[in-house]
């Protein structure tokens, strides 16, 4: 691994699978002799944590998308300098399950048309992009269905509905065109282990160019 580490990400609608992915290659990679660190957003960090309880749980109207891009910045930033950065410089892989992608399509795109300043405090406040991106692509309506089957405190984003997944898994396609050089598209709509095994190959493949 290299001195200054590795920063993966996940991105998907709600119910892609990418939290069980980012786990699974998180395993696969620490069965490799890698150090790794598994995190996600918003979270990551205790203050993040706080904040994450938040913007994740109630009523779908609590937050305009301008007072949610100000939390999930805080927590972002809060994150970054409590354990992905420190990481990065043990030149460990961070393995993060979600990261500014999300901010820009959930407040930035879905939610009005605020991305310009979703970039400008990224820009002024975070400053770091990931390595390699990898995008769970999924139907809409499955990725809905599996996220309101989990019985959890945090499915605030879920009741906005399926529109909004509609419009998320459109603006992540257009995510990973606007930057190719990052994203991999995975096909979402198969067995876990299928995909497991795509995501297992592509990253395998980014370590190699990046060691």
């Amino acid at each position: 691994m290299t001195a200054q580490g590795l920063f993966l990400t996940f991105e998907g609608i709600d119910g892609s699978g990418k939290s069980t992915q980012a786990r699974l290659l998180a395993e696969t990679l620490r069965r490799l002799g890698h150090d790794v660190v598994l995190t996600r957003e918003p979270g990551g960090s205790p203050g993040a944590e706080e904040i994450r309880r938040l913007v994740l749980e109630g009523d779908p109207d609590r937050w305009s998308a301008e007072t949610e891009i100000l939390l999930f910045t805080a927590a972002r930033r809060d994150h970054l300098e409590r354990t992905i950065l420190p990481a990065l410089a043990a030149g460990k892989i961070v393995v993060c399950d979600r990261f500014a992608d999300s901010t820009r399509m959930y407040q930035g795109l879905s939610r009005g048309d605020l991305r310009r300043l979703v970039d400008q405090l990224h820009a002024l406040m975070i400053g770091r992009e990931p390595d390699l991106t990898v995008l769970i692509d999924m139907d809409p309506e499955t990725g809905l269905s599996r996220a309101k089957g989990r019985h959890g405190n945090e499915e605030r984003f879920e009741d906005f509905g399926p529109d909004l997944q509609r419009r998320m898994r459109t603006g992540f396609l257009a995510l990973a065109q606007e930057f190719p050089d990052r994203f991999r598209v995975i096909d979402g709509n198969r067995d876990m282990d299928m995909v497991a095994a795509d995501v297992t190959e592509i990253v395998t493949r980014e370590l190699q160019r990046f060691s």
